[in-house]
């Protein structure tokens, strides 16, 4: 496999910007998603099926993200098939089980490329997320301490 940036970066950012104007709490589940890539692509792609009951808007970051990561291997590797459905949790059983079991298709040589650009891209999205998560209001900002920095060196 010969590496090709891909625009990872532009990608994590535009991903981490739209979750954030749908919810800034969102921004959180960025440090899970890339807890669950160790688990395998199956397990990262039903993670969407997971959240949307309980957590609508973070399922929205997933599915987004995986989307996101499909254009990719589409790119890189067109011979590569990796299952692009994104369900609703609604779904029938039999549908969700169906679409689950492509996972087990896939060579495992191809599992761990795919696995080595969607760490990528989630290292990635988890940058941006660090540097645009809004600040709270129980922080300083850092004007404020370096006031408070300016206030102790003048005592």
């Amino acid at each position: 496999m010969a590496w090709h940036p891909f625009n990872l970066d532009q990608r994590a950012h535009k991903i981490v910007l739209r979750a954030r104007e749908r919810d800034p709490d969102s921004l959180n589940q960025a440090y899970k998603m890339r807890a669950t890539c160790a688990y395998g692509l199956e397990r990262f792609w039903g993670e969407h099926l997971r959240l949307k009951r309980i957590e609508p808007k973070k399922a929205d970051f997933v599915k987004e993200t995986w989307a996101e990561f499909v254009e990719i291997m589409q790119q890189s590797r067109p011979d590569l098939v990796i299952p692009a459905a994104v369900l609703n949790n609604l779904e029938s059983e039999r549908i969700i089980k169906a679409e689950a079991s492509k996972f087990w298709r896939i060579k495992t040589s191809d599992q761990q490329e795919c696995l080595t650009v969607l760490v990528a891209l989630c290292d990635a999205i988890v940058w941006w997320t660090q540097r645009l998560k809004p600040k709270s209001s129980s922080r300083p900002t850092q004007d404020e301490d370096e006031a408070i920095a300016d206030e102790d060196t003048a005592q």
